[in-house]
C-alpha cells in the first residue's frame, strides 16, 4: 500500500498507464493492467477511446471488465467484431494509436524480450514467446510497456529480440522495413515513468513515482539511463480514479 489514499502498487501502475491514453484514440489492449487502464480511461477521461483486442474485438464499450483478449466483453457494444488477422491488418495500416506490452527483459532501445533467458536452443527459462506482441511493436505509432522495474529485467543486451523497439538506433526500423513514425514511446515501471530521447532514442527517466528518487531508479536499471535535469513527479492516484477503479473497473480486485 502507499500514499495517503491506501492505494497499490499495482493501482498507482494503472492510474499512470490509463493518464497516458488520449481521448478519440486507438488502443491495441493486452489481458491484465492494460485491460484495466484501458477501461479506467475510458471512464473517466478517454470515452471515445476505441481498444482494439487481439481476437477481434474493436471499439468496445468495457461496461466490465474482460477476464481475457478473446473473452465476450471484448466485443460488448463494439464498433466491429472480427479475428486476429483483421485487426493485425489495420494496425499494418497505420490505423492504432497505441500497443500495450509487457517483458521479460527491455534494452535501452525499448526492444522486448518476451521467449527466453538464457541461449534459445537451451535456455534457463522458457517464456511464453511472442504472440501478437511482435506484431503491436512492429506497427503501433505508440508503444507502452508496463513492466517490473529491477536490473535483470532492464538490461544493457537483451537474451533474446523478441519485439523491436528502436533495434540499435536511430534510422534502424526504417532501415528493417518497418512503418516510419512508429516505436516506443513511454515505459510504466513500479519505480517510474520513462520515455526516449529525442536524439538517441535511448531510454530516460522522465517521472518518479510517490517516495522514489532517482538513485533507486538507476541502481535498478542494468544499462546506463538517460537523466535530464527537469525529472519530474508522477501524481499518485486521486480519489475519483480509485473509486472508479475499485467499484467499477476491476471490484474483484484480479489486477489492481
Amino acid at each position: 500500500m502507499g500514499g495517503s489514499l491506501g492505494y497499490t502498487q499495482n493501482e498507482l501502475l494503472i492510474c499512470i498507464a490509463s493518464r497516458l491514453i488520449e481521448d478519440k484514440t486507438t488502443a491495441f489492449i493486452g489481458t491484465g493492467i492494460p485491460m484495466v487502464a484501458a477501461s479506467l480511461a475510458q471512464k473517466i477521461h478517454a470515452p471515445n477511446l476505441v481498444p482494439i483486442f487481439e481476437f477481434g474485438g474493436t471499439g468496445a464499450i468495457l461496461e466490465r471488465l474482460p477476464k481475457a483478449v478473446g473473452d465476450a466483453m471484448t466485443s460488448n457494444r463494439a464498433l466491429h467484431a472480427a479475428g486476429i488477422c483483421e485487426v493485425m491488418e489495420t494496425a499494418q495500416r497505420g490505423f492504432v494509436d497505441y500497443g500495450f506490452l509487457g517483458g521479460a527483459q527491455i534494452d535501452p532501445y525499448g526492444n522486448l524480450n518476451t521467449t527466453c533467458i538464457g541461449p534459445h536452443d537451451r535456455p534457463k527459462v522458457r517464456l511464453p514467446g511472442s504472440g501478437g506482441a511482435n506484431d503491436v511493436g512492429s506497427l503501433c505509432h505508440k508503444i507502452i510497456a508496463i513492466m517490473r522495474h529491477e536490473r535483470q529485467r532492464f538490461v544493457e543486451k537483451l537474451d533474446f529480440l523478441t519485439t523491436p523497439g528502436y533495434l540499435w538506433g536511430p534510422g534502424a526500423r526504417e532501415a528493417c522495413g518497418l512503418p516510419p513514425g512508429t516505436g516506443p514511446y513511454r515505459v510504466v515501471t513500479n519505480l517510474a515513468l520513462l520515455g526516449y530521447d529525442e536524439k538517441t532514442l535511448r531510454m530516460k527517466l522522465i517521472g518518479l513515482n510517490p517516495g522514489v528518487t532517482i538513485e533507486q531508479v538507476v541502481q535498478n536499471t542494468g544499462f546506463e539511463l538517460i537523466i535530464p535535469d527537469d525529472v519530474g513527479f508522477n501524481e499518485p492516484p486521486i480519489e475519483r480514479e480509485l473509486k472508479v477503479l475499485r467499484e467499477e473497473v476491476d471490484p474483484e480486485g484480479l489486477y489492481r
